[in-house]
């Protein structure tokens, strides 16, 4: 039988067989052991799990066209080569390695009761950093795996992916004139101007948005943030932490003025961590720090960090998490 006959596996688990043909005719080995025994050809182990890697024919490339026979309980399955390994990551990889694993794979164009489910149970099955929905006109790409779990004054406990769009849905001020009076909850841009993207993000996740507790600005005393709260949080913008790993432009405290800068929102998005270049995509979008009375902080499309008077019209590009 051709392999292209074979109907594709999108899917391994532990009881599946991986089919070697070898100069001694077809030998096996179970698939939690495939990897081994790809390790174990660049390290000259003659044997591994019981397969003689020094019968069989090497393979030095593969292409998109290849594929692997699997043995299942439904009878020979074939999968392509170039879905093999992150089909092998998928069925065995612990979930808090996702984070750590860029593939950038299209998901498709709405998402489905099978993705769905594998996000609410916390198995996060079919989903890698990077990895990315196509709705409408805009791309809504997984930026991190349970990011704010059991963060929050009210502990958030829901399994969840956190998702940004590659570029900014479209532009807004942060104030009609340049003062940051009220922090970023006395924003227009908190009051007023991610309407129109919570909007975007219903029609592309429906129900799936969730919400959590967030530790956002309030006040700002002399240029300074004096003053947060916790609310309740759907989609905001992000921080300078979440992009760059650190505070840049947020004002420090100087021995005498401690600044209010509590958040859950402390460490780099995964994705900005292992794909930096994705951070600014050559596109330039507010944050939510509170710079100085006049200004907030914001990434430029030259891919520097930077900071601009509140009237500005800059992008919008949110952050939210579905499960």
């Amino acid at each position: 039988m051709k392999i292209t006959d074979y109907q594709k596996v999108q899917t391994l688990d532990e009881s599946n067989i991986v089919l070697i043909d070898g100069n001694n005719g077809t030998k096996t080995i179970m698939v939690t052991d495939f990897i081994k025994s790809l390790i174990g050809l660049t390290s000259s182990q003659d044997f591994i799990s019981g397969v003689n890697l020094s019968e069989l024919t090497q393979i030095n490339t593969l292409s998109a066209d290849d594929k692997l026979l699997i043995g299942t309980a439904a009878g020979n399955k074939a999968i392509g080569a170039d879905d093999a390994l992150f089909a092998i990551l998928d069925a065995f990889v612990p979930k808090e390695q996702r984070r750590m694993i860029y593939r950038g794979k299209n998901l498709g164009s709405v998402i489905t009761e099978d993705q769905k489910a594998n996000i609410k149970n916390g198995t996060f099955k079919g989903f890698f950093l990077g990895d990315y929905w196509s709705i409408g006109s805009y791309t809504w790409r997984i930026v991190d795996f349970d990011y704010w779990y059991n963060c929050g004054d009210t502990a958030f406990t829901k399994p969840h992916l956190v998702i940004m769009p590659d570029k900014p849905l479209y532009n807004a001020q942060m104030n009609e004139t340049n003062i940051t009076t009220g922090g970023y909850v006395g924003s227009k841009m908190y009051k007023e101007n991610l309407s129109q993207a919570k909007t975007l993000a219903a029609s592309a996740f429906g129900n799936l948005i969730l919400t959590h507790r967030e530790h956002l600005t309030n006040a700002v005393t002399n240029g300074y943030p004096s003053g947060g709260s916790w609310y309740d949080s759907t989609l905001e913008l992000p921080n300078e932490i979440m992009m760059y790993g650190s505070h840049v432009f947020a004002p420090s405290g100087n021995g005498t003025i401690i600044p209010n800068r509590y958040t859950i929102s402390k460490t780099q998005l995964a994705l900005f961590s292992v794909v930096p270049k994705l951070i600014s995509n050559r596109a330039t979008f507010w944050l939510r720090d509170v710079v100085s009375s006049a200004y907030f902080a914001f990434v430029d499309g030259y891919g520097d960090s930077s900071c601009y008077g509140a009237s500005v019209s800059l992008g919008v590009r949110p952050v939210f998490a579905i499960g």
